[in-house]
């Protein structure tokens, strides 16, 4: 029982009005400006299936500084009679925690080999931002598998961003489900995914060319100029 929607997290319209949200056995976005809940939201998702509230696979157990909300108390994730054989959370903000973590695992005399071969070897705090992202998805996402990735695109030039979309279907071609926090029109151009607005009004369901992000950047890159020179006439 709630006892209060006055209290974060409780008190974003997103998560007031939230009762049943079905996910896309494939591909689920979650879209709003920031602060809107999506974040909160998919962190609750991971945490109520058991994964690390920083990230990382659910073998992960650190804990840097507990900064995510009561709502996975509260959530009733009912999963289908497929048993995902594979699963990871990203959080772009963490996933400088996680690979230090895996560094520090790696240090320890477990006899087993290296955590950091399942991201092809390197050490992930040696790559690029975007290379350690690039990593996760081609080596260590091995398909058959539940991933949850929050705002992906932060690491990724639009280039990387089209590459990490045709890596998401090669997944999910292996029978994988992927639920993504994005700001990104280029991520959440995939066909047929369900994709969720978090807003004042609660939670919508909306097609892809009815977002605001896909609106925007087409109307951006059709008149950059006319585009920007309306954005600076504003601030006169």
């Amino acid at each position: 029982m709630i006892d209060s929607f006055e209290r974060f997290p409780f008190c974003l319209p997103s998560v007031r009005a939230l009762d049943n949200l079905p996910l896309h056995p494939k591909v689920t976005y979650f879209i709003g400006e920031n602060g809107s809940g999506k974040s909160t939201l998919l962190e609750a998702i991971a945490v109520s299936l058991g994964f690390n509230a920083e990230g990382g696979g659910k073998n992960f157990s650190f804990g840097t500084r507990r900064s995510h909300s009561v709502l996975h108390e509260y959530l009733r994730v009912a999963k289908g009679f497929r048993r995902a054989r594979d699963g990871y959370f990203l959080r772009a903000e963490s996933f400088f925690n996680v690979a230090t973590e895996i560094e520090n695992l790696d240090k320890e005399p477990f006899g087993g080999p290296p955590i950091i071969n399942h991201y092809g070897g390197l050490s992930l705090h040696e790559q690029s931002h975007g290379e350690s992202f690039m990593a996760l998805l081609t080596k260590r996402f091995g398909g058959q598998g539940l991933y949850l990735l929050d705002e992906p695109e932060a690491a990724l030039s639009p280039q990387r961003q089209l590459a990490a979309l045709a890596r998401i279907h090669t997944l999910v071609e292996d029978d994988s489900q992927f639920i993504i926090a994005t700001h990104s029109p280029i991520l959440m151009a995939y066909p047929d995914a369900r994709i969720y607005q978090f807003g004042e009004d609660g939670i919508t369901e909306l097609q892809y060319r009815d977002t605001e992000h896909y609106q925007v950047t087409r109307a951006f890159l059709a008149n950059p100029e006319g585009m920007i020179r309306t954005l600076f006439d504003d601030k006169d």
